[in-house]
């Protein structure tokens, strides 16, 4: 199989720690408020309202919506279980920019900049232009474009994304490369044509609760996107 031309990123879980981010984000802004929480219990309970606020979209329930609309409304739909509706509107609109704050993995600039020698590189991710961009400002991530949801009017793992994003290098799916840390993902984009890299990212959701394993099928697997260049040839 002959080399990809363009690399597609995953980006939550997968580029950037969420969890860990979103805790000590949550912390900085609502301890001073006098709240004391599980931080990491807060990061997972506004993540898991993740899938089903896409699905509401995916199934055509609602219209498209940039992802910063669906954390803001999944944010109001967890406030209240840690006592956190007396929020004023400005520390919600500050708490939803956290996923704007997002750290990278500790590989995943210095594998960026290994990787964009020899590919196109973009993220294919539900997370939205502006999210994106504030992103790779943050961690010193450099794209060839910002592709994925927003782009595509719909979410992963809807085939529309995938194939997207391929169109928008003149590309055929073939031709591109979908890298994730989660098999699901992966098993999309290889449905759409396209190769596919996975990467283990064993403490995503807390230490030893990340995917370990590549799914069956998948093109390449490293343990993390520096190895990945090496595999690559990179």
């Amino acid at each position: 199989m002959p080399l990809p031309k363009a690399l597609f990123f995953d980006i939550f879980g997968s580029i950037v720690d969420w969890r860990g981010s979103i805790a000590r984000e949550a912390e900085i802004l609502l301890a001073p408020l006098g709240h004391k929480l599980d931080w990491p219990a807060f990061a997972d309970a506004w993540r898991n309202e993740y899938q089903p606020g896409m699905e509401e979209v995916r199934s055509g329930a609602i219209p498209f919506s940039r992802l910063d609309v669906i954390h803001r409304r999944n944010l109001e739909r967890i406030l209240p279980r840690f006592a956190l509706s007396a929020l004023d509107e400005a520390t919600r609109t500050n708490l939803n920019l956290a996923w704007h704050r997002l750290d990278g993995w500790p590989d995943s600039a210095p594998g960026f900049a290994r990787l964009r020698k020899k590919f196109r590189l973009a993220p294919v991710s539900n997370g939205n232009i502006s999210l994106m961009a504030d992103l790779a400002r943050r961690n010193g991530f450099i794209w060839d474009a910002i592709l994925g949801a927003e782009v595509a009017g719909d979410y992963k793992p809807k085939p529309r994304v995938y194939l997207a994003a391929c169109e928008a290098f003149g590309f055929a799916p073939g031709e591109c490369m979908m890298v994730a840390a989660h098999a699901k993902d992966l098993k999309a984009a290889k449905a759409c044509g396209l190769q596919t890299g996975f990467i283990a990212r064993p403490n995503e959701h807390g230490p030893g609760k990340g995917e370990t394993s590549p799914p069956e099928g998948v093109d390449f697997a490293a343990g993390d996107l520096l190895k990945l260049a090496d595999a690559l040839g990179a």
